[in-house]
C-alpha cells in the first residue's frame, strides 16, 4: 500500500497520506509527498491542492522508528519548502491531531481547514528537541510570539477553536473535513486568491517577550535545554530573515537530538509504552467495569471516586462515618463546580457526574458493582475486616482492589473465600490528578483480575504499571531507602534546606522534607509507627520526625513542619528546626560534620538505584522500564534524566558500586551493600537497559 496517493476531483487534487496508525512523517511519506507535489505542479488540470490524511488523524508526529537514527532524505524541511513554494494554493485538511512535524507540515500549506475536534501542537520539547523544519518561524508569523512559545517551548497543544482565534486555522469543519477543505479550495479559486505563503508574512517584533519567556521557562522547566532553545529560535526568527531562522533552528535541532537530555526523554517515552503492557498478561480476559465501588471516603477514597466519575463510571461510595461521607460528597461537588467555573468541564458533565455518585453507609449497596476499591486506613487488621465485608456483599465474579501502599496483598487476601479476585490498585494522592497507578499482582490473583485492573487503569487515564508484592511495592520501597538516608544525614550534619536544595537542583519538583510537609508529617509519622518492627535499631532511634510531630508541627496544614509557612503557604527556614536537629544529635552522642552536596545527591540516588536493582532481581518489577516509569510519573523524578535506572546507566555500575562501598565504610554494610545485579554489571560492563 502506498503511503501517499494522489487523485484529481475536478480541478482539485487531493494528496492523501495513509501511513497508519498516526500517519507519521516516515521517509516513505516524505518522499511520497515530494513526488505528489511535483506531479501536481506539472499537471495543467490541477488548479488547487488539498493535503489530507486517511484514518483517525492528520499527521501526528515523526516516525518513532527513526528516533535517534541518522536522517534520511528527503528532509521534512525540504518537503515543506516544496509545498509552500507551490504556485497553486495548498489547503491542509486537519482532523484528529496535527502534532510536531504534522503541524509543521500544515503550517507550510497556504491555508488550513481544521475539524472542530482537532488538536494542534509542537510537543518536541517534551522529547528534549525542538521543531526542526521551520515550525517556530512559521507559527509566530501566524499566531504571535507568545502563543508560538507556549506551544513550542511549553509543549502545550491547542484545540480547533483556539487555532482559529490564533490565526493558525482559516476555517473550522464540523464534519467531513476533507470535503470542507476541497470546498474551501474551490472558493479560493472562485475569489481569485492564490498561494499565501506563511514565510512571507511579517514577523512580529517583541524583544522584551523573549527575556520574560526565558525566565518563565527556567522556572517551569527547570534544567531543561529544549525550551530555552525554542526561545532562541523564536528570537532569531524576528531578528533575521526567514531562511536564516530555519537554518538556525535546524542546527539547534541537530545539537539537541544528540544530547543526553534528548536520549533520556526518548527513553522515558518508550519506557512508558513498554511498562504499561505487562508481558504475558492475557488482556483479552479483561472484564468491563460498568459500575465501581469505593470503600472509605477519606482523601484517597474521595480522589479514587472522582477517577471513576471522570471516566464515566458510576460509583457507590461507602463510608461508616456519616460526617466523613458528607464531607467527601461536598469535596467532590466543590471540585466539579470549580472545574465548571474554570471551563474544564460543562455544567452538563458536572450534573452527570453528580448523578453517577451514590454515597451510602451500607455495604449492601455494593451488590451490583463489577469492581470495588478498598481505600481505608493503612492497617492490616482494619483492611482485612473491610475486605471481608466487601466480599460478603459482592457477586462471586466481582473484583476487589486494595489501595494499600505498603501492606502485603497476599496476607490481605488470605482470609477471603475468593482470593483470586483480589488485586492491588495503588493510586497516588491526589488520586484524581496523579497519573501513576501501581497495579499489584498477588500470588493468587487470577489473570482475569489482573487484566481487568490494567485495562481499567488505561480507561481512567492512568499510567498503569504492574508490579509484584513487596513492602512498599516498587515506588515506596525505593523511596523508603532515600528517606532513610535523608534522615540519617540530618543526624550527621545536614539541614532540611540543604537536602531539599540538592534534590531540587537535580530536577525533583520538591525535596524530601518539602514533600513531607506537603503530605502532612502526621501521615509520615503514622507510617513510621506502623513499620517500627521492620526498622533497624538506628532507624528506630532516628526520632527527629517524632520530636517535630510531638511539637504539633504537622506541615503546611498547621503552618509549621520542617519549615514555617505563611498564609499563602510560602515556606521559610525556621531556626527552631535547625536547633532541634542539632540538639537531637548532641543528646544521642552523634558528632555532626559538614556534608557536601555531592554526598547528599549520591546517598539519595544510589540508595534508590541499589534497591531498584534488588527489586529487579526479585522480580517485583519485571523490567527496568517499569521502575523508571513509576518514578517519572509518581515521584517527580526529572523526566529529562530518564528515570533512576536509566540514570544509573549514565553513571555506570562500577562507579555506583565504588561509592556504595565507600558509604558502607562509614554507615555499615547493613545499609550499603551493592546488589548482586549491580556487581555483575560492574564486572561485565553491563547496564540495566543494555549497551
Amino acid at each position: 500500500m502506498q503511503a501517499v496517493s494522489s487523485t484529481l476531483s475536478g480541478n482539485i487534487r487531493v494528496i492523501l497520506i495513509d501511513n497508519p496508525p498516526v500517519n507519521a512523517t516516515s521517509q516513505a511519506v516524505r518522499a511520497g509527498l515530494l513526488q505528489a507535489m511535483e506531479q501536481a505542479g506539472a499537471d495543467g488540470t490541477t488548479q488547487a491542492i488539498v493535503i489530507a490524511c486517511a484514518g483517525a488523524t492528520f499527521v501526528a508526529g515523526a516516525d518513532i522508528k527513526e528516533f535517534g537514527k541518522p536522517p534520511v532524505d528527503p528532509h521534512l524541511s525540504d518537503v515543506i519548502h516544496a509545498i509552500e513554494s507551490s504556485d497553486k494554493p495548498v489547503v491542509a485538511a486537519i482532523h484528529g491531531s496535527a502534532l510536531g512535524g504534522g503541524l509543521e507540515l500544515a503550517l507550510g500549506c497556504h491555508y488550513r481547514v481544521v475539524d472542530a475536534q482537532a488538536r494542534l501542537g509542537l510537543p518536541e520539547s517534551t522529547l528534549g528537541i525542538i521543531p526542526g523544519a521551520g515550525g517556530i518561524p512559521r507559527l509566530l508569523r501566524l499566531a504571535g510570539v507568545e502563543k508560538a512559545l507556549d506551544m513550542a517551548a511549553g509543549g502545550k497543544p491547542i484545540d480547533a477553536v483556539q487555532a482559529l482565534e490564533a490565526g493558525v486555522a482559516d476555517a473550522l469543519a464540523q464534519e467531513d473535513v476533507r470535503g470542507a477543505a476541497m470546498a474551501y479550495a474551490q472558493r479560493l479559486l472562485e475569489q481569485g486568491r492564490g498561494a499565501r505563503r506563511t514565510r512571507e508574512l511579517p514577523a512580529p517584533a517583541a524583544p522584551a517577550t523573549f527575556d520574560a519567556a526565558r525566565d518563565r521557562f527556567r522556572a517551569s522547566h527547570r534544567g531543561q535545554l529544549a525550551p530555552q532553545a525554542c526561545v532562541d529560535v523564536a528570537a532569531r526568527s524576528v531578528s533575521a530573515d526567514f531562511d536564516a531562522a530555519v537554518t538556525y533552528g535546524r542546527e539547534r535541532f541537530r545539537e539537541l537530538v544528540a544530547s543526553p537530555q534528548a536520549r533520556a526523554l526518548r527513553h522515558a517515552f518508550f519506557a512508558e509504552r513498554v511498562a504499561t503492557k505487562p508481558a504475558g498478561l492475557p488482556m483479552e480476559e479483561a472484564k468491563p467495569v460498568r459500575k465501581a465501588g469505593v470503600v472509605g471516603a477519606g482523601t484517597m477514597g474521595t480522589g479514587i471516586a472522582m477517577c471513576f466519575l471522570n471516566a464515566g463510571i458510576p460509583v457507590v461510595l461507602v463510608e461508616q462515618n456519616e460526617k466523613v461521607l458528607a464531607s467527601s460528597v461536598e469535596t467532590i461537588g466543590k471540585t466539579y463546580r470549580n472545574d465548571v467555573a474554570k471551563g474544564r468541564i460543562t455544567a452538563d458533565t458536572q450534573r452527570a457526574r453528580g448523578e453517577a455518585l451514590m454515597p451510602t453507609l451500607q455495604y449492601e449497596s455494593l451488590h451490583d458493582c463489577d469492581l470495588v476499591v478498598e481505600a481505608v486506613f493503612e492497617d492490616m487488621g482494619v483492611k482485612q475486616q473491610v475486605l471481608a465485608s466487601i466480599e460478603e456483599n459482592l457477586r462471586p465474579d466481582a473484583l476487589i482492589a486494595t489501595n494499600t501502599s505498603f501492606l502485603d496483598i497476599d496476607a490481605l487476601a488470605a482470609g477471603l473465600r475468593r482470593p483470586e479476585n483480589v488485586v492491588g490498585m495503588h493510586f497516588f494522592s491526589p488520586a484524581h490528578i496523579m497519573k501513576l497507578l501501581e497495579n499489584v499482582r498477588g500470588k493468587r490473583s487470577a489473570p482475569r483480575a489482573l487484566a481487568t485492573a490494567q485495562a481499567l487503569g488505561k480507561r481512567l487515564g492512568k499510567v498503569a504499571v504492574m508490579v509484584g508484592v513487596s513492602d512498599g511495592f516498587v515506588g515506596n520501597r525505593m523511596l523508603a531507602r532515600r528517606t532513610r538516608e535523608c534522615y540519617f544525614m540530618l543526624e550527621e550534619g545536614a539541614l532540611p534546606e540543604q537536602v531539599d536544595r540538592v534534590l531540587c537542583e537535580f530536577g525533583f519538583p520538591m525535596g524530601q522534607f518539602q514533600l513531607n510537609d506537603l503530605a502532612g508529617l502526621d501521615v509520615a509519622w503514622r507510617n513510621r509507627q506502623s513499620r517500627l518492627d521492620r526498622l533497624s535499631e538506628r532507624e528506630v532511634a532516628c526520632n527527629i520526625l517524632d520530636e517535630i510531630v510531638a511539637a504539633g508541627r504537622l506541615g503546611q496544614k498547621t503552618g509549621a513542619g520542617f519549615y514555617t509557612y505563611d498564609a499563602q503557604r510560602r515556606r521559610s527556614v525556621d531556626p527552631a528546626i535547625s536547633e532541634l536537629i542539632v540538639r537531637n544529635a548532641e543528646r544521642r552522642g552523634i558528632a555532626r560534620r559538614v556534608i557536601s552536596d555531592e554526598e547528599i545527591l549520591e546517598r539519595c540516588l544510589y540508595s534508590m538505584i541499589n534497591e531498584g536493582a534488588r527489586i529487579l532481581e526479585e522480580g517485583v518489577a519485571s523490567r527496568p522500564e517499569d521502575i523508571d516509569t513509576i518514578w517519572l510519573n509518581g515521584y517527580g523524578f526529572p523526566r529529562f534524566r530518564g528515570g533512576p535506572m536509566f540514570h544509573a546507566d549514565q553513571i555506570g555500575a562500577a562507579r555506583i558500586c565504588e561509592r556504595i562501598r565507600h558509604y558502607a565504610s562509614h554507615a555499615g554494610a547493613q545499609y550499603w551493600t551493592p546488589a548482586p545485579l549491580l556487581l555483575a554489571q560492574a564486572r561485565d560492563g553491563g547496564a540495566f537497559h543494555g549497551r
